[in-house]
């Protein structure tokens, strides 16, 4: 797709260098801006130099979720060009920095986290680090918030947004149609996937947004999509283009099967336990962000797996109630698109 360029940018616990994206021409916009700190400002600056385009010269902000890596920068914009920044309604007020909506935030937080059995010493560690961390959201912005389904005037064509939730509530792509041929031959549509889709690391979900309902149903739901939609390239929020969006989506959903083995296999080898200790036993000793993420992603799991009827909870502590459960009918089939097993991140 011509006239689309990412500027790569760095961040701080992030995994990955982020790319903000600049379509130029009658609506100069960028998509995505990169995390509020003096070296990615910088970065930013000089990427839009190289491109003769300067803060003051951006039209409009799309922003695909609220997470600061991704929107830390969009307030700055805005009020150095008077830039429109869009998000979905969902993640708006967080951009916003609404007083109500980050103290909803943080009091879903701590409930998830005692219900989690997070011991006292790593929640302390982790609100400490959030707490630093609330500077990198920068400046917040004025945004428009739009719904799935609705187009904008971007660079010299047209991009329309698609909800993809699961990491975070509000996660949106923009589709642009396009005459780029994939590798395989795909043609069609081409998407900015936000952290919806990555080439490499495999999105959190649970811990990324706690405002998320059901949170690995969703995110099952916005893979399947993306398989089904037949892409023919993906723009991701960190590291380079997708050529086979649907089979990236697919190799995810088998990883997720994978690691659904992996929570089974804890809860029969060590027996009922919480979100905190089947997390430990995935991932080990956690710091910074991970200290969310990592309870996070078992409870997503755990979760889907007691909708399902596989597990019981009690008080917090996930036991198997089916050993023969069809774990194969919990995730979307997606043995048409050649997955490849991934390894566990």
């Amino acid at each position: 797709m011509r006239g689309v360029d990412a500027i790569s940018l760095g961040n701080t616990a992030f995994e990955g260098l982020n790319n903000a994206y600049v379509l130029d021409g009658a609506v100069t916009t960028l998509v995505d801006t990169g995390v509020s700190t003096p070296d990615t400002r910088r970065q930013l600056h000089e990427g839009l130099d190289a491109r003769g385009l300067a803060f003051e010269d951006v039209e409009q902000v799309l922003l695909t979720h609220w997470h600061a890596d991704h929107a830390g920068l969009a307030g700055e914009i805005q009020s150095a060009s008077g830039a429109v920044v869009r998000a979905h309604r969902a993640d708006a007020p967080l951009i916003e920095q609404d007083p109500d909506a980050q103290a909803a935030m943080t009091a879903r937080q701590r409930d998830l986290l005692a219900t989690w059995g997070m011991p006292d010493a790593p929640r302390e560690e982790l609100f400490d680090f959030l707490g630093g961390e609330s500077t990198i959201a920068g400046d917040p912005a004025e945004v428009e918030p739009f719904e799935a389904g609705d187009s904008f005037e971007a660079g010299d064509r047209e991009l329309t947004a698609v909800h993809l939730p699961g990491h975070t509530k509000g996660l949106s792509g923009f589709t642009v149609e396009s005459e780029y041929r994939a590798p395989s031959g795909a043609a069609g549509a081409e998407l900015f996937s936000g952290d919806a889709l990555l080439p490499y690391y495999t999105p959190n979900v649970g811990g990324a947004d706690v405002r998320v309902e059901r949170p690995l149903e969703r995110y099952l739901e916005t893979l399947s999509e993306i398989v089904e939609s037949g892409y023919a390239r993906a723009w991701p929020g960190h590291r380079g283009p997708i050529v086979d969006p649907a089979g990236r989506a697919a190799d995810i959903v088998v990883h997720h099967r994978e690691r659904t083995d992996r929570v089974l296999a804890v809860l029969e080898e060590h027996g009922p336990a919480d979100a905190w200790t089947v997390s430990a036993h995935l991932f080990g000793e956690l710091r910074s962000i991970h200290i969310l993420h990592g309870p996070g992603e078992a409870y997503a799991h755990l979760h889907h797996l007691e909708s399902a009827g596989v597990v019981e909870n009690t008080d917090g502590r996930y036991a198997i109630a089916d050993a023969d459960a069809d774990l194969d009918a919990l995730f979307p089939d997606v043995s048409d698109s050649d997955a490849r097993p991934e390894p566990s991140t």
